[in-house]
Formats: C-alpha cells, sequence, structure tokens
C-alpha cells in the first residue's frame, strides 16, 4: 500500500492514492450493509420472499389472496378460519366487496399479519 503522511496546521494526515480511497469507501459501505444486515436478522420480524413482494407492490395483486397464497391456504380454509363464507372471502379478494372491520380483523389473524397489510 502507497501511504505517504502530511501535517498541516498541527494535524497528520494520511495520502493515499485515489484508487486505493476509493477501495477503501467500497470497503466502508460493505461493512456497513454488513452491519445492517446482522440487525436485521435480530429483528423478530417475518420476512417475504421477493415473489410475495413482487406479487403485492409490483402485480398489484389482492393482498389477501397474496398471504393466502404463501401461507399454503385454500380460499375455503381460511374461510373456515375466520367463521365466515367462501364466498363473501372471495368477493373480499377480488375487491367487489370491502368486508366489515370485524371480518378484516379476523381474516389478517387467521393470516397473522397487520390489519393495515390487507386493507
Amino acid at each position: 500500500m502507497n501511504i505517504e503522511t502530511v501535517e498541516r496546521q498541527g494535524k497528520e494526515y494520511v495520502l493515499v492514492p485515489r484508487e486505493q480511497y476509493n477501495q477503501f469507501l467500497e470497503d466502508a459501505e460493505m461493512l456497513r450493509d454488513i452491519r445492517e444486515f446482522r440487525e436485521a436478522k435480530t429483528i423478530n420480524e417475518e420476512t417475504y420472499p421477493g415473489e410475495v413482494v413482487n406479487r403485492l407492490i409490483l402485480n398489484e395483486e389482492s393482498p389477501i389472496r397474496v398471504y393466502r397464497d404463501h401461507r399454503g391456504l385454500t380460499q375455503q380454509q381460511l374461510a373456515d378460519k375466520c367463521g365466515i363464507q367462501r364466498a363473501y372471502l372471495a368477493e373480499i379478494e377480488t375487491g367487489r366487496k370491502s368486508g366489515s372491520v370485524k371480518t378484516l380483523k379476523a381474516i389478517a389473524a387467521a393470516l397473522d399479519v397487520d390489519l393495515t397489510s390487507i386493507s
């Protein structure tokens, strides 16, 4: 490593070639990313595969259907868990009906997601 030191106004500075300086910046960014990744792993939150995120954000699919599929539930199974009719769940999933707050809370609980995630 080609390093030179310089003193100016009572402070010592280290001079390195631009290429090495740029590498230091890249390495520092990588270390920040590693630290953030490790911190994120300690948070006890569920993460979702890219497919789920893409369906929710890019495809703008019904969140209830996306989470239901992710949990491996049929409409009938989810409806049974919520105590509602399958046809009613289908109407909520497709947006033909909005569903009551009570029903949406039951669906969110059955899917183990926040109410805001499905509404």
